[in-house]
């Protein structure tokens, strides 16, 4: 049905909201970097509008450290654009914050607590190689 996948990769041992919040996050840059998986609004039986949703199913993972890490290299190594988050953004209060903290790390580090991309689906497959299904 899709040509492509939506995989976010979130570390195996962080907290449960550390995990939720890391996975809303990954997916608003997915979400703003592809227009394209908007779909419409919704509309209940009482004929009340909420607002849309991604068209496309998402696959939640987890890995360890160093997965995460290998994940986002292989990324980096296929121009496959992601979203991170590391480990010292849960320090920071606020987007700018967030920015600056990420300029001051690489991606050879184990601190990645969260990664999402799209791409093919057999990129996706190749790329999240190690990551096992969130439970």
């Amino acid at each position: 049905m899709f040509d492509t996948k939506i995989a976010i990769i979130v570390r195996d041992d962080l907290a449960q909201w550390q995990k939720l919040n890391i996975t809303a996050f990954l997916m608003s840059g997915i979400t703003a970097a592809n227009a394209d998986l908007i779909g419409e609004q919704y509309v209940d039986k009482d004929g009340k509008r909420h607002l849309p949703m991604s068209r496309q199913p998402v696959i939640v993972l987890s890995a360890t450290p160093n997965v995460l890490r290998n994940v986002r290299n292989r990324a980096n190594e296929r121009g496959i654009p992601t979203v991170a988050y590391i480990e010292e953004m849960f320090a920071t209060g606020h987007d700018e914050a967030n920015r600056a903290v990420f300029s001051e790390h690489t991606s050879s580090e184990e601190n990645t607590v969260g990664i999402a991309l799209r791409a093919d689906k057999k990129i996706v497959d190749k790329i999240t190689k190690g990551a096992k299904m969130h439970s």
